[in-house]
């Protein structure tokens, strides 16, 4: 079901004073009235799938409480100065029986806001999409990764948020967030920010994946619960960095099976450039052979890690294996 709340907008008036002799000539010219961006309310599956495919720019999409089976995919783009916003309480459930939960495939400058994604492969997926906004969201329940950005979606956010219950397939393919694709370059999901987000306990990879290829994005004031880490494909941490330039920042974790940061250089160049500063780590009940809070794999004079002494670690055998910076 459709409403449109139309706004009034007062005629653009040009008036056109003469002096004539004898009195005053006024002329008007009036510009069409225009209407708001829509509201879109859903309550159906069918429902969805069609407001989905025909928002248009400024538009609201609002999920009634229920839950929505099927997968969800939109193609439409907003812009910077007029998003599309899919909105709805945690009751307001996406429900796949495999596929993506919710795929955002070109479709930039969309908010998905407050709602709940279950089942299926993947929870959230972002394919060649800028300025993307995940916020508040609760995703579980999934064979693979909760939230993946990808194929150069640049200037993400995901925030607020709590991902837990991922890689129920075994194949270790669990990740909370993940950032990139492996094995590549092509993928520039530059400017990606992870901000604010509870992620485990339960998720069989990382919290947190940033892939080699991908540049400049953030991590910060995030709470990682590693409880159910898999160690299948190395994952024994809650971050594994292989990205350049990215700012590790004040997050908390606990529950790890080795260490609970690391950066690697998957390929030549990359895996560079990171800061961490106010971490706090608790490695307590760890097993693995290093036991750090933040591993670094490849520190060079062309290749910098920077490790504040602001992060703190308790359990484990240490902070770091590279010179702490003041």
């Amino acid at each position: 079901m459709r409403t449109r709340r139309t706004l009034l907008i007062s005629a653009l008036t040009t008036l056109t004073t003469t002096a004539l002799a004898g009195g005053l000539t006024v002329s008007a010219t009036a510009s069409p009235a225009s209407t708001a961006a829509e509201t879109i309310e859903v309550s159906t599956a069918a429902e969805l799938k069609s407001a989905l495919t025909g928002a248009s720019p400024g538009d609201t999409i609002h999920l009634a409480d229920g839950t929505y089976t099927g997968n969800f995919k939109t193609s439409t783009a907003a812009s910077s100065g007029a998003r599309i916003t899919l909105t709805g309480s945690s009751k307001a459930v996406l429900t796949a029986g495999g596929g993506y939960g919710l795929h955002l495939n070109g479709a930039s400058y969309w908010t998905v806001r407050g709602i709940t994604v279950t089942g299926g492969q993947k929870g959230i997926m972002i394919d060649s999409a800028k300025g993307v906004t995940v916020d508040t969201v609760t995703v579980h329940g999934l064979d693979m990764e909760g939230v993946h950005f990808r194929k150069s979606s640049t200037d993400g956010v995901i925030k607020n948020s709590r991902i837990y219950d991922t890689g129920n397939d075994g194949r270790g393919m669990g990740e909370g967030v993940y950032v990139g694709s492996a094995n590549t370059l092509s993928d520039q999901s530059d400017n990606v920010q992870i901000i604010g987000n509870t992620i485990g306990p339960d998720v069989g990879g990382e919290a947190v994946d940033l892939k080699e290829g991908t540049t400049g994005g953030k991590v910060t004031g995030n709470t990682f619960d590693g409880k159910g880490l898999t160690g299948n494909n190395y994952d024994d941490s809650w971050i594994d960095v292989k990205g350049n330039n990215y700012v590790i920042e004040n997050n908390t974790g606990k529950n790890t099976t080795n260490n609970g940061y690391e950066t690697h250089s998957q390929q030549s160049g990359w895996g560079c450039g990171t800061v961490f500063r106010g971490n706090k780590s608790n490695l307590t009940g760890a097993t693995g052979d290093k036991q750090l809070a933040i591993n670094v794999t490849n520190h060079s004079g062309s290749c910098k890690t920077t490790v504040y002494s602001s992060n703190t670690v308790t359990g484990g055998k240490g902070l770091t294996n590279i010179p702490v910076t003041p």
